[in-house]
């Protein structure tokens, strides 16, 4: 099943136009027609050096002339413009429940972070590397969008989809460290391969459950499924999950 198919871009194409065109055009084919990324940025590629917006008669700039070479802000400006959709995209389980105006991506990285700030120093714990991770392990969504158990796409599918949408976002970065680091967190993450990324799954889960109980408390839903089947790695993630239960059973 095609990912376009399951997370339509809804970001405007004018903002995405502000992207440089060599920046548009590290989009690849590989990634473009899982999400519509060639929509998703409003251009149609014609040749490396003399891309244009589609529907537009000048450049991104406004100009015919081919950019400069690509600066280091310039490519960090892509980058950001890019993310601007997790801010926008919102949390698909949610919609598939009937809650108006759900919570976005970047609403819940956020809080997770927060959470590892907010954290106790645990032995061995890096907090520090808590914070990044939290805000990295779901930025590809920034391409792919929410990929939810009910899209009965194969975790090993989506995994794939989303590590192919990461190295396009740190083209569009222009690699280098900060690229290189984005990539580790996500990869760190996404194996659980540390007591790091252990403590952030478990925000992950605690973060959701909590959002479940103030939807249920705003909407007078009942969310059940949210708090079904959720194992925790951490004593942190465990007391804290059984907080959040005990204030939705009183």
């Amino acid at each position: 099943m095609a990912v376009r198919s399951l997370c339509p871009c809804r970001a405007p194409r004018r903002l995405f136009s502000t992207l440089r065109p060599e920046s548009q055009a590290a989009i690849s084919v590989e990634v473009a027609p899982r999400r519509d990324v060639s929509r998703l940025i409003g251009l149609r590629a014609v040749g490396a050096g003399n891309q244009h917006v589609s529907g537009e008669s000048s450049g991104a700039y406004g100009s015919e002339e081919a950019p400069a070479p690509s600066s280091p802000t310039s490519l960090a400006i892509d980058f950001l413009t890019l993310c601007r959709s997790l801010k926008t995209t919102k949390r698909k389980g949610w919609i598939n429940h009937g809650i108006r105006e759900p919570e976005s991506i970047a609403d819940h990285m956020y809080r997770m972070a927060i959470m590892a700030l907010i954290s106790g120093d645990l032995p061995g714990v890096n907090r520090e590397r808590c914070i990044k991770i939290a805000i990295v392990h779901d930025i590809a969504e920034a391409i792919v969008g929410d990929i939810t158990p009910s899209d009965n796409v194969p975790k090993a599918e989506k995994s794939r989809l989303e590590k192919a949408a990461l190295d396009e976002m740190c083209k569009v970065l222009g690699g280098g460290l900060r690229a290189d680091e984005i990539k580790e967190l996500w990869a760190e993450y996404e194996n659980n391969s540390s007591i790091e990324a252990n403590l952030v799954k478990d925000f992950d889960k605690v973060e959701m459950i909590l959002q479940a109980l103030e939807y249920e408390m705003e909407h007078g839903k009942v969310l059940d499924e949210f708090f079904l089947s959720t194992a925790f790695q951490t004593e942190v993630g465990r007391s804290w999950a059984a907080e959040v239960v005990s204030r939705r059973n009183s």
